[in-house]
């Protein structure tokens, strides 16, 4: 199946749908990876923090791929923030990816307390933008105010901010600051997956206005999400590690959307976030030690 692709701000083209491996097992990481690779994704998400790494590269290894037709990205963690210890932490997920080079490296929450820290990690992360180690680099959970501190003390604007984006959490005044920058907006939890996991309330899988849509289309309300995700210019991580999810959430490029639809779903926006609250974001409360490669 044809894989739509979105053009980052330095030219790189990013393959739109990505498997996400956030929560995946290290166990069932690889087969995830190398059943996602044979349907026709080639993008795949992970992140230092995620303890997976090594998986993720394993399952690319077994998919008889080559280097360049998969696009790998990757995250630093808090704990890895700082000059030095960010040019290590690429070193760390590299080798446990087994790749000399990354497709995006970002970092994966702002450290609000520390936003020194902060800036140096993303000073490091231009360094390997410029020395060739990576092609992309960009940032994740970042507020505007982030953003703005960000652009005041560094070079290189983020190519991508991937950010909690689902029917229920649209984030449109973060969008906006995207759009007026030429940051990519890649969602996480695309499909609203964080809110399935709340004991009571409606969650988007079984969202009236979500069915009804999917019903029109013969497709699932997962299916339509993604496509409003496409339609609107988002790369979408949706995560499973069961073969007919992933293949499920990649067959989403041959059906369309009317406006009214897409409407109707910019209408469901509750402004409640699911995920941690980036501005709580503290090494106390979420620091961990990334393990070396």
């Amino acid at each position: 199946m044809h894989q739509h692709t979105v053009t980052l701000n330095n030219g790189v083209d990013l393959p739109a749908i990505g498997l996400g491996v956030f929560q995946t097992p290290p166990e069932a990481t690889t087969a995830a990876v190398e059943e996602a690779l044979r349907v026709g994704y080639r993008h795949i998400d992970t992140a230092a923090a995620y303890l997976n790494e090594r998986e993720v590269g394993e399952g690319i290894r077994r998919s008889g791929l080559g280097r360049d037709e998969v696009f790998v990205e990757t995250k630093i963690w808090i704990n890895d923030y700082g000059r030095d210890a960010t040019l290590h932490a690429f070193d760390k997920s590299a080798g446990k990816l087994d790749v000399e080079w990354l497709d995006l490296l970002i970092l994966h929450q702002p450290l609000p307390s520390a936003f020194d820290r902060t800036l140096d990690a993303y000073r490091a992360l231009e360094k390997l933008l410029a020395d060739g180690k990576v092609r992309a680099i960009g940032v994740s959970n970042f507020l505007p105010a982030h953003l703005d501190r960000l652009l005041a003390g560094t070079s290189v604007v983020p190519a991508v901010n991937q950010i909690e984006l689902h029917p229920y959490f649209q984030q449109p005044a973060l969008r906006r600051v995207h759009a007026e920058h030429g940051i990519h907006t890649q969602a996480w939890s695309p499909i609203g997956g964080i809110t399935s996991y709340r004991a009571a309330g409606r969650t988007t899988f079984d969202d009236p206005a979500l069915l009804e849509i999917a019903r029109a289309h013969g497709r699932s309300t997962a299916q339509v999400m993604l496509r409003w995700h496409l339609q609107q210019g988002r790369s979408a991580i949706p995560n499973s590690t069961r073969p007919d999810r992933i293949a499920e959430n990649f067959a989403v490029f041959d059906f369309e959307l009317t406006t009214g639809e897409l409407a109707a779903i910019d209408a469901l926006d509750t402004g409640v976030r699911g995920g941690p609250e980036p501005d709580s974001i503290t090494l106390d409360a979420f620091g961990r030690e990334i393990p070396e490669a």
